[in-house]
């Protein structure tokens, strides 16, 4: 048996699952936590890596690896190797004005047209601006900047300030395509825009094929990838699909054949794992609302599911927008969260858990449209993530989207993309592995819970 791993370095925790290259089936897996917050220090990711490696009994008898990881995230390097800060992650919002002057300097449709994006406050760019802004001597400093599954790789294969070969960094169009400035549709950076963010030119990681290695030795270590273009690769999305994950944040993203450039900037126009695309609208709230709300009735989330359940679609005319912490579709960084139409007879507790999970799904669905509104083929939703095993999500998603709803089994689909590149980069064949769905539903369209919402939109 030919064993390989998949990484998933999210934004909570590393996860790595090791499997049978030829089946997929799962052989063995560990774990380890992150640091909360939306900065980090990069050396917490490598201990969780090598800790979550320990956990999942080790790597002697595995023949490749890769990692996935949290898109966006500013890692920034100096001449000797070292980390100068502590990286801002993708859920950092304090680069919104950097992301409104970088439109500004530019203008969003030459921006869409350059790099398939308009940068917010999640890409790379926006974050060297601020670090340009806000940190000039930081800023002055860096050599390198590489993204988390940039860095983690070039860690695996033995760099790092014992051996700092900036020129050795690596990273895939997938996590390229988030930085805003590395073009999808040229497969190419634009390195005008990083020196226009960061104020000087540096060093960037080279962007390796789907199937490329970054390594042959002592694993085969494969290009890695963004998170969302992993998840898409190890659930085996096909154009058609529409992914759908609720966890920390939410993503609707799907699998197309040519680059979307969408110059509103609602649809960000990253490419895939595969050589594919990957359009993908994202928001700061998910399953993170349902947390607010069922700890405000004093239910768990079963509960809170079954209590949505005992009250009608559209929830008696109560509706929740959902901006806890501000959001980025539509791109709201210091937005808060509204409850609407409350009267006597429509504040219930059972209206408002049903109001909390339609608000969240709604705020999806606008995602969903924005993509269809691009040409995107929408066939059925495969719905993923913790949330997603709620029965009362699964129902209220049926009666939001409109669409077919498939619940994959859970599992750690991030990773599994990244076990699934891996074997693809040992072989020079991706794996054909099977994704085991746990329910189907059939569409069951409620209008009234969108155009509810569309009518208290923003």
């Amino acid at each position: 048996m030919t064993l390989v791993a998949g990484v998933d370095s999210s934004t909570q925790s590393c996860k790595v699952v090791i499997r049978d290259a030829d089946t997929g089936a799962i052989v063995r897996k560990g774990r380890a936590p992150h640091p909360a917050g939306s900065e980090v220090d990069p050396e917490a990711w490598w201990v969780a890596l090598q800790a979550a490696i320990a956990d999942a009994g080790g790597l002697d008898d595995v023949a490749a690896i890769s990692i996935a990881g949290q898109q966006h995230g500013m890692v920034v390097l100096d001449v000797a190797g070292e980390v100068i800060r502590d990286a801002l992650l993708w859920n950092d919002t304090r680069s919104a004005a950097a992301a409104s002057a970088l439109i500004a300097e530019v203008g969003a449709a030459e921006l869409a047209a350059r790099t398939g994006s308009v940068p917010v406050p999640s890409f790379t760019a926006t974050k060297l601006r601020w670090l340009r802004d806000a940190e000039p001597s930081n800023a002055a400093r860096v050599a390198a900047v590489a993204l988390p599954h940039d860095w983690l790789t070039w860690r695996l294969r033995g760099f790092g300030p014992s051996d700092p070969l900036l020129n050795e960094l690596t990273t895939d169009r997938s996590d390229a395509s988030g930085t805003s400035y590395w073009s999808p549709s040229r497969g190419d950076y634009d390195l005008p825009l990083l020196e226009l963010a960061l104020g000087h030119p540096v060093q960037v990681p080279r962007v390796l094929g789907p199937a490329e290695r970054a390594a042959s030795t002592p694993w085969t270590i494969g290009a890695g990838a963004g998170d969302n273009a992993a998840a898409a690769f190890g659930l085996g999305a096909s154009v058609g699909d529409v992914v759908v994950s609720i966890g920390t944040s939410g993503t609707v993203f799907a699998v197309t054949d040519k680059p979307i450039i969408d110059e509103s900037g609602t649809v960000a126009g990253f490419a895939d794992a595969t050589g594919n695309f990957l359009p993908l609208v994202a928001t700061l709230n998910a399953a993170r609302i349902l947390d607010s709300i069922a700890g405000l009735l004093g239910v768990t989330h079963d509960e809170l599911g079954e209590l949505a359940l005992t009250a009608d679609p559209g929830s008696a005319g109560l509706v929740l927008q959902p901006y806890f912490e501000g959001e980025r579709t539509p791109n709201l960084p210091d937005a808060t969260a509204t409850l609407f139409g409350m009267t006597l007879a429509s504040t219930t507790r059972a209206n408002l858990a049903r109001a909390a999970i339609e608000g969240m799904l709604a705020a999806l669905a606008d995602g969903l449209a924005a993509l269809t509104a691009q040409g995107v083929e929408a066939k059925r939703i495969l719905l993923i993530g913790g949330a997603a095993q709620n029965p009362a999500v699964q129902a209220i998603a049926a009666e939001v989207f409109g669409l077919p709803v498939d619940v994959p089994e859970p599992g750690e689909y991030v990773a599994a993309g990244a076990a699934r590149q891996a074997a693809w980069a040992l072989t020079g064949v991706a794996p054909d592995w099977s994704t085991p769905i746990a329910a189907n539903l059939a569409p069951a369209p409620q209008p009234v819970i969108t155009e509810q919402y569309a009518a208290r939109r923003p």
